[in-house]
């Protein structure tokens, strides 16, 4: 009987039974829906963001606007949800009952706080003593809490980046992933600024801030709060070609600059519906890919969807486990001007192994002889 693929992995020393991790957001807002993801077999939670002070957390509805294709399917998805509104201690606790109930699956914090050494420190700290085995750095939320200083305002100045990745590192036990905002000019420049202090993980990307449309019956803005809205993030399969940009530009700057033989690890999003799409992320080096808006879109039991397509990939290409194929279409980047190098160079080796005239007019007196030899297919 034929072995399916193997789809665990180990990044940063946790292991996980397969990439697929539930990204944060609403899937993994409270006990009973990280239980459900657990107990339908992804690889991993981070639960929706925590602060200290959920009080200053006040969410608005509708806060979603769909975008349908030609067959009328969800194609984007724009939310302007904030993070966790609930008690940090009741979060706390229900984060401490999952790892009681579910020890050897992982189990991520992802976490935000303002700008002040104490917050961190303290976040951190009463995370670690309810047992997460990793923290996930919210520094790209790209809504409601940049008018804090916090999130995305945070992740696009690389000098409070820096300061905060050091205040994070020095307290911190377990490892720290860096999750980059794409609302950025050049997205490797905080990723870089994120491992040079000292993160174990990169996660890109969080949404694209946006607007999804206004609505020419009503002539407001969608989604629309008492006749009122504010940009939003952008995400599902729509953003997916921009994601695996910025994730193959991490990607190739971790490689060049020795953090990936250092171990720092990178974690895919953006768009993942199948297997297939998170094979495309992995063949540019993420070691996890995470996934929102499609369980909001699916439910939880779309990992074994995506498992089967991962295996069925890699069972096409005799792939055994996913090390033999992660970043294996990183080195086939290049910049533009190489490309025309190249395409040069292949143009001529071509014309000079071309083999016959192409018309009757090629042919010349001087070179009838040889010409004609060079159509002769027995030539000994």
């Amino acid at each position: 009987m034929e072995t399916s693929p193997d789809l665990s992995v180990e990044v940063n020393g946790l292991k996980l039974p397969n990439p697929f991790v539930i990204g944060s957001g609403p899937p993994g807002t409270n006990y009973q829906v990280m239980k459900k993801a657990f107990d339908e077999g992804w690889g991993g939670v981070i639960c929706k963001t925590l602060s200290l002070d959920s009080s200053k957390v006040v969410n608005v509805t509708p806060r979603y606007a769909k975008l349908l294709d030609s067959k009328g399917e969800v194609f984007g998805w724009e939310n302007f949800e904030l993070i966790s509104d609930r008690p940090f201690e009741t979060m706390l606790a229900e984060l401490k009952r999952l790892k009681e109930e579910y020890p050897d699956r992982v189990l991520i914090a992802s976490i935000m706080e303002e700008y002040s050494r104490e917050a961190w420190q303290e976040i951190i700290g009463r995370c670690e003593e309810v047992g997460v085995d990793a923290f996930e750095i919210n520094f790209s939320c790209p809504h409601g809490l940049p008018e804090r200083k916090m999130g995305m305002a945070m992740g696009q100045d690389c000098d409070v980046l820096g300061e905060v990745c050091g205040w994070i590192n020095a307290a911190a036990s377990v490892p720290v992933w860096a999750k980059m905002t794409p609302n950025i000019t050049d997205i490797t420049q905080p990723a870089l600024v994120a491992a040079q202090q000292g993160c174990e993980g990169i996660a890109a990307i969080n949404t694209i801030r946006s607007v999804m449309g206004i609505n020419l019956s009503t002539l407001r803005p969608e989604p629309c709060v008492e006749g009122y809205s504010t940009p939003g993030g952008y995400s599902y399969r729509a953003v997916k070609p921009i994601a695996l940009e910025k994730v193959m530009s991490i990607s190739r700057l971790l490689q060049q600059q020795g953090f990936r033989d250092a171990g720092v690890s990178l974690s895919g999003i953006g768009g993942v519906e199948t297997g297939g799409d998170a094979a495309e992320f992995i063949l540019l080096g993420c070691d996890t890919v995470q996934v929102c808006t499609g369980v909001m879109v699916h439910g939880y039991p779309m990992v074994q969807h995506l498992c089967g397509g991962l295996q069925a990939f890699m069972s096409q290409h005799g792939f055994a486990c996913i090390p033999e194929f992660r970043g294996a279409a990183l080195p086939y980047f290049t910049t533009h001007g190489d490309l025309v190098v190249r395409q040069k160079a292949a143009l001529a080796q071509r014309k000079a192994g071309k083999v016959g005239l192409a018309s009757d007019t090629a042919w010349t007196g001087d070179g009838f002889v040889a010409e004609a030899e060079s159509m002769v297919s027995n030539r000994g």
